[in-house]
């Protein structure tokens, strides 16, 4: 009998302003180090709406404040990183904000090294892959509502 897989649920918040993104160089975390990454996600907790996750994780990591119904649904990525472990699968619910209460700055900064705005069509490097593909894909108006990554043909 096959062991039964374990998806590990993320939320990303893409803030926008025009055509730039907000993003954060990632430092000291085990992940990603040194890597541009949008400037707000993470995993959502337990007994947590993947809506709670986005605003929470928002506000921990630039201090602004989001409406959950401001959050417009951009794509939902499943992934792999092609590992055997049953946690090797990942969902990731993008959703852009246009609208937020604040300034955005470093909340953390023992995990964030910068925070910018960079323009879609002059993305930096490095980024982690899923976020380059959503970033990509939005700019080029063609991000589908649900993709798969690294599950090959």
């Amino acid at each position: 009998m096959q062991e039964l897989f374990q998806l590990v649920p993320a939320a990303y918040v893409v803030f926008r302003r025009d055509s730039r993104v907000l993003l954060q160089l990632r430092q000291h975390t085990g992940f990603m180090d040194g890597h541009w990454a949008c400037a707000a996600a993470g995993h959502v907790e337990a007994g947590e709406s993947v809506l709670a996750a986005a605003v929470r994780e928002a506000a921990e990591e630039t201090g602004v404040l989001l409406d959950p119904a401001d959050l417009v649904p951009l794509s939902t990525l499943h992934r792999t990183n092609g590992g055997g472990s049953p946690r090797a699968q990942r969902v990731d619910f993008f959703f852009a904000a246009d609208v937020w209460r604040g300034e955005a700055r470093i909340m953390e900064p023992e995990k964030c090294a910068a925070m910018e705005w960079f323009d879609l069509e002059d993305l930096p490097e490095p980024m982690p892959e899923h976020e380059r593909y959503v970033l990509q894909n939005l700019a080029a108006g063609s991000l589908p509502a649900i993709a798969s990554l690294g599950f090959g043909a």
